[in-house]
């Protein structure tokens, strides 16, 4: 969020039990970079800002399965969660569509 770039939105929030925000897709692809990350003795991905550069989390490939399998586990301190209401004077009126029934994903 250090950038202000769209990552996530509620709709794609899942419990993953991990204590992390978790989420199934990210809303526009081109807003994260996924990294090879060896650190601390394993391999996984992680996931990073496009715009910004700054460390998001990770993506593990035991999300729901019913919704591509992926699990975005992103650190709460790299959000910032804007209700419905305040999309648009916070400058992101076209994601609001997103939240419509014509317009929630499928």
């Amino acid at each position: 969020m250090v950038s202000g770039e769209p990552l996530f939105t509620s709709l794609d929030k899942f419990d993953s039990g991990c204590g992390w925000p978790s989420f199934t897709t990210p809303v526009d692809a081109d807003n994260v970079i996924e990294n090879r990350d060896q650190s601390h003795g394993m391999v996984r991905t992680e996931v990073r800002s496009a715009h910004g550069d700054s460390q998001l989390g990770h993506v593990f490939p035991d999300g729901p399965s019913e919704k591509g399998g992926l699990r975005y586990c992103i650190n709460s301190a790299s959000l910032r969660f804007i209700p419905l209401d305040e999309l648009e004077a916070e400058g992101y009126a076209e994601y609001a569509e997103l939240f419509t029934k014509e317009g929630a994903k499928a």
